[in-house]
């Protein structure tokens, strides 16, 4: 059995996106050694997944997954948004951009916690420049000028404009120093990275960028 609800835990209708909430006899009966998280996960044999999808409104035979619903976004005015796929296509789209985050947690804009690729980065700036030392001034705003072009193009006129809404295009930009890894514990075993672990491990970024 599948059923769709939303952030108050009504179902809703076929076609609409909540959170895919599972039951059967395929599904778990809960964490090993760990009641906690078996109760805010499995509520009445129902298994929250923390995916979010939604059910085909015309014959109702086809689930569609499409993102996290555990991730949403919420903006200061309570409207909720799906980072990954932006956060997907930015990665898997730019050679000179590795790991991100889209962040906003009830404020006036969002904004994104970046990864670069210093060498196809570097790689850049000795095509435009020969000459520059990649630690100078004038390298580092190329590096920079050239991330934010990246994100750019996802907007109104832009190459990929109309992908994703512009109101959740991040308004600001911090470019981290180190990468997210298993052995800062910012991915899990299976190379996700943990949203919430890197929102706090660089909260003073965040807080900075706000």
């Amino acid at each position: 059995e599948c059923v769709i609800l939303d952030s108050e835990g009504k179902e809703v209708p076929y076609g609409e996106k909540g959170e895919i909430v599972v039951k059967g006899e395929n599904v778990m009966a809960g964490y090993w050694k760990n009641p906690e998280s078996t109760a805010k996960t499995v509520v009445d044999g129902w298994l929250h997944t923390g995916d979010m999808g939604y059910i085909c409104p015309e014959d109702h035979d086809f689930l569609y997954v499409t993102g996290r619903f555990k991730s949403l976004l919420i903006s200061a005015d309570g409207e909720k948004y799906s980072p990954e796929g932006f956060e997907d296509s930015l990665t898997d789209g730019s050679k000179f951009i590795d790991q991100v985050i889209l962040h906003n947690d009830m404020k006036p804009y969002t904004i994104l916690l970046l990864v670069p690729n210093m060498d196809a980065l570097k790689e850049y700036v000795k095509s435009q420049n020969a000459k520059l030392d990649p630690q100078s001034v004038e390298a580092k705003k190329l590096m920079l000028d050239k991330l934010q072009a990246e994100i750019d193009n996802y907007k109104t006129g832009g190459s990929k404009g109309g992908m994703f809404p512009d109101r959740w295009l991040p308004a600001a930009i911090a470019v981290l120093p180190e990468a997210f890894t298993e052995r800062n514990g910012l991915v899990n075993s299976t190379m996700k990275i943990v949203r919430g672990k890197v929102e706090k491990y660089f909260a003073d970024r965040i807080d900075y960028a706000y």
